[in-house]
């Protein structure tokens, strides 16, 4: 069985390779990535060079495979550079979505095809409408959240016609070792190293605290996405979440705590977003249906292993999470 993953060596890249290897060791995995660098070569998996904002060189990397599945998660992942950079991220969003399901319709595979998308897609949603089911009205409020549903509206209209193999993601935030530091919480966790080495003074700088938000562990995301090319409904999409918010204070309190360390708290007006949906909590009652899944990590576990990665990173020797 070969396993395709295009954004192979971003952080949920490299966490579906960790659970690959782990979990299915017959799967020969391989990643496709615009510029092959360091992070992708370390994970010792064959990486095809192809940019998938560019039709051709999409089409030259399938002529290469014959994937059993494709795992589509190379994406501009960012609400807030969404900002300030539009025009690109719809292009790598969107475009990049285009070409790779061009790129299966018109080549000799015909593999289960996983798009990924977000809970921004659902944008300012009112407290009472929470938990939030896949019929919920879409009002995305950044550009990145606009080209994640054309994202996966092109998903579907594949799915329907030519009838490609592809199930549809609205996954919340997920989170854990080796996430990106432009996400608040990897940001605290970073902070709060930097201060436990000495490397800052004790003073958290954060955006806004208020919003809440459905945490779940990449871990289990990764699994949810493998039993969703197993078992989910061609064209059908899927909340990806815990079905539990949890306000960002909090989630900082928690990790301030995992730290102790005695530490200000500074609202930094540059970290806080033009539009910022106030709450952002799923319901995966269709997911549970289809795959079984369960979210099995808690988020205290979450937050200790990305504090610990953070430590790692800035010298410490980090306590082993239990």
């Amino acid at each position: 069985m070969q396993v395709l993953i295009t954004g192979v060596a971003g952080f949920v890249g490299g966490h579906m390779v960790d659970f690959l290897r782990h979990q299915h060791p017959e799967a020969t995995i391989v990643g496709l990535d615009n510029h092959p660098g360091a992070r992708a070569r370390a994970l010792g998996i064959e990486i095809i060079q192809a940019d998938l904002e560019d039709a051709a060189s999409v089409r030259a990397a399938f002529a290469r495979l014959r994937p059993d599945r494709v795992i589509h998660l190379a994406a501009q992942s960012s609400p807030q550079r969404s900002w300030e950079d539009p025009a690109g991220t719809l292009r790598t969003n969107v475009l990049g979505m285009l070409h790779l399901l061009e790129a299966v319709r018109s080549g000799a595979a015909a593999p289960r095809i996983l798009a990924i998308g977000s809970a921004d897609e659902y944008g300012l949603v009112s407290p009472h409408e929470a938990p939030l089911r896949e019929d919920a009205p879409l009002r995305p409020a950044s550009p990145y959240a606009v080209s994640k549903v054309a994202q996966g509206y092109l998903a579907l209209q594949y799915a329907l016609s030519p009838g490609l193999h592809v199930v549809r993601t609205r996954t919340f935030h997920h989170t854990g070792p080796r996430r990106g530091e432009q996400f608040a919480e990897s940001s605290f966790a970073r902070q709060l190293a930097e201060i436990e080495a000495g490397q800052r003074p004790p003073r958290l700088e954060v955006g806004n605290l208020e919003v809440v938000r459905d945490f779940t562990d990449v871990r289990d995301v990764v699994r949810a996405y493998w039993m969703l090319l197993d078992r989910g409904v061609p064209g059908e999409v899927y909340n990806v979440c815990s079905g539990r918010g949890v306000r960002l204070a909090e989630l900082l309190e928690r990790l301030i705590a995992l730290s102790e360390r005695r530490v200000e708290v500074h609202v930094d007006v540059s970290r806080l977003r033009p539009v910022d949906a106030p709450i952002l909590i799923g319901d995966p009652g269709r997911l549970r249906a289809a795959t079984g899944w369960e979210p099995g990590i808690p988020l205290e576990r979450t937050l200790a292993d990305l504090l610990d990665y953070w430590r790692e990173r800035v010298g410490l020797n980090a306590a082993p999470a239990n």
